[in-house]
C-alpha cells in the first residue's frame, strides 16, 4: 500500500497556486475548483480543492528536504514568511513552519533515517 495524496482544502485557489508554485512545486492539474502539484523529488502529489464555505483544518502538511536551511534562506529571499524558521525538535527532526494562504500549516523539515528509523522505533507484530 502507498499513500497516494493529501488534499487541502483552500479559500482562493489562484492564491494558494501561485503560493505551492513559489515554494518549487510542479502543478500538473489546473482546473477552477481543483489543483494537483508534483513534489520535485520522489514522484508524491498533492491537490487542493477550493471550498467556498468556512472550514478548520487541524492537519499539518509536511515536505521533508535535505538541505533545509538553504530552502527556508531562498524562500525568505522571495517573500516567504514563517512562523517558525529551522529548529531542532526534541524528537530529532528539523523543522521550519509556514502557513499558505488559507491558513494550512506547512512544516518543512530534515529528518533525515529518524523520519522511519527513530531511536524509539517501535516493531508491532500483526495478528
Amino acid at each position: 500500500m502507498q499513500l497516494n495524496q493529501v488534499t487541502l482544502p483552500v479559500h482562493d485557489l489562484p492564491a494558494a497556486n501561485a503560493f505551492y508554485l513559489s515554494l518549487g512545486f510542479r502543478q500538473i492539474v489546473d482546473s477552477p475548483r481543483y489543483a494537483r502539484f508534483e513534489c520535485p523529488d520522489g514522484g508524491a502529489t498533492f491537490s487542493l480543492s477550493l471550498e467556498e464555505t468556512a472550514f478548520s483544518n487541524g492537519a499539518v502538511i509536511y515536505f521533508e528536504h535535505e538541505r533545509l536551511e538553504e530552502w527556508v534562506d531562498s524562500l525568505q529571499r522571495a517573500g516567504v514568511t514563517f512562523d517558525q524558521l529551522p529548529r531542532e525538535e526534541s524528537y530529532l527532526w528539523t523543522e521550519a513552519v509556514l502557513r499558505d494562504p488559507s491558513g494550512n500549516k506547512i512544516k518543512l523539515y530534515r529528518a533525515g533515517d529518524n523520519r522511519r528509523f527513530p531511536p524509539w522505533r517501535v516493531d508491532i507484530v500483526q495478528a
